[in-house]
């Protein structure tokens, strides 16, 4: 490979290393071209990528990040995960890794927090930020329609008294 696309490859990845709010470093030995495009079409659709990566490229592309202390996980035939949202690439690298044993997750980190394979599969088990988003807004409505709900409610019993004095009123 020539220097000038390697150095464009170190420039890519620092990148992304730069713009991930998570990377998950994994090892992928025996993927099919298929399995490896299924796995790079589940990424996109969580919102995740996923890139093979050459170890002395990746280590040299960590200088200057939040994931310098990676370091130690790139070692045999890695790839990694990159997504803005903390969980996604945990989410999708460890649902795939589910289903395909060729595919096994060494650690990753949020920002300068690195994780162990452990902790990448508790951090996928969390909820998303828009699921978290969703249910907060769902907690702060349900307050709301009970409010109206009960304020209703009151109002509803007065206007029967009422209609019912009424009645009786203008019957008498």
């Amino acid at each position: 490979m020539e220097r000038s696309r390697k150095e464009q490859i170190v420039e890519e990845l620092h990148g992304a290393f730069n713009e991930a709010g998570m990377v998950v470093v994994t090892h992928q030995n025996g993927l099919t071209v298929a399995e490896a495009t299924e796995l790079r079409r589940s990424m996109r659709g969580a919102g995740a990528r996923f890139k093979v990566t050459k170890n002395r490229l990746a280590l040299h592309a960590l200088g200057g990040t939040p994931y310098e202390g990676l370091r130690d996980f790139f070692a045999g035939p890695t790839a990694i995960a990159t997504s803005a949202d903390p969980i996604a690439a945990a989410r999708a690298t460890v649902d795939y890794a589910g289903k395909n044993e060729k595919l096994v997750v060494i650690g990753g980190a949020m920002g300068e927090t690195v994780l162990d394979a452990d902790g990448v599969r508790r951090l996928a088990s969390l909820p998303s930020l828009d699921e978290l988003r969703a249910r907060l807004v769902g907690l702060l409505q349900a307050p709301a329609t009970k409010v109206a709900g009960v304020l209703q409610a009151p109002a509803g019993q007065l206007a029967r008294v009422l209609s019912a004095y009424a009645e009786t009123g203008a019957d008498g």
